[in-house]
């Protein structure tokens, strides 16, 4: 029988995720405030305001349920309207069905993590953000793991590809992280973000048993310095300007993706270095040879 798999908060990620699962024979329905942009996409467009109980009520059943909503700004407030009080809304709702999903997968954020000291973390790994915003989501990652629901959290580290540029950008303005102390930086693709997904929801549906929680980083965790000075390297751009970043605010972590690589996942963007080049080659950041 056909699966019927519902995005909810049917973005960037959520389309190209969409797109896999139609061509793995779901039928994907795809919410979110303004569903204009889903037409014609394949993807059954549902409008959708999370804080609507009406609406809520009227979410269609679905077999896999993936909730990749985000705040439409940073502070507390939008992050516990979009992630905590989104996802529990969500979660009543599905509850009190006859029918349960099959399992309902949560995007979250490697922003749990506390650690700055060039750790290296996994799932494993204490998660004990003191900022509001890894604070949050461990409220709604928490929510999920107490639901009656079966239910997966994935957490990614930061999310780059088309239109998500702003490091190639400051590169190019000449700006480079500082050498020393390092800080280690994790990414992934946005299309590894949406291959992740269909990948976990695809051994579900095959009846392979899943973690409740993945680390969803690129294999490559490595110096903000050194990923900038490669892409400066690849845009012949010299850099004349160091980041002058205050400490507090200084990240510097090694993401883990074992546990997410002994699923079978093979990354179509294995580290910075091919996805960038990717995203500068289709972005018209390199210039054309004369």
């Amino acid at each position: 029988m056909k699966k019927t798999t519902l995005i909810l908060g049917c973005g960037d990620i959520g389309m190209v995720l969409g797109r896999e699962l139609l061509e793995a024979g779901h039928h994907v329905i795809g919410a979110r405030r303004s569903a204009v942009a889903l037409e014609g996409s394949g993807i059954e467009p549902l409008p959708l305001d999370l804080s609507d109980e009406a609406a809520l009520a009227a979410l269609p059943d679905a077999d896999y349920v993936v909730y990749i909503l985000s705040a439409d700004r940073f502070d507390e407030a939008a992050y516990r309207a979009a992630y905590c009080d989104g996802l529990k809304a969500v979660l009543r709702t599905y509850e009190g069905r006859e029918t349960l999903p099959q399992r309902l997968f949560f995007v979250s954020s490697t922003s749990v993590y506390a650690q700055k000291e060039g750790e290296r973390v996994d799932e494993e790994s204490p998660a004990e953000a003191a900022g509001f915003s890894g604070t949050v989501m461990r409220e709604a990652e928490q929510a999920l793991l107490e639901s009656a629901l079966a239910g997966t959290t994935v957490r990614f580290s930061g999310i780059y590809g088309p239109g998500r540029d702003r490091l190639i950008r400051q590169v190019q303005e000449g700006r480079i992280a500082p050498k020393s102390p390092p800080m280690y930086s994790n990414r992934i693709h946005r299309d590894d973000c949406a291959g992740v997904l269909a990948h976990l929801i695809g051994l579900d549906a095959a009846g392979k048993p899943l973690d409740d929680l993945y680390l969803a980083s690129d294999c490559a965790p490595e110096p903000l310095h050194d990923v900038m000075l490669w892409l400066a390297g690849q845009l012949k751009v010299e850099p004349t300007e160091v980041i002058q970043a205050p400490l507090r605010k200084r990240a510097s972590k090694r993401c883990d993706n074992s546990r997410l690589r002994e699923t079978g996942y093979a990354f179509r963007y294995p580290s910075y270095r091919e996805g960038y080049a990717h995203v500068m080659k289709e972005g018209g950041f390199l210039a054309e040879p004369v």
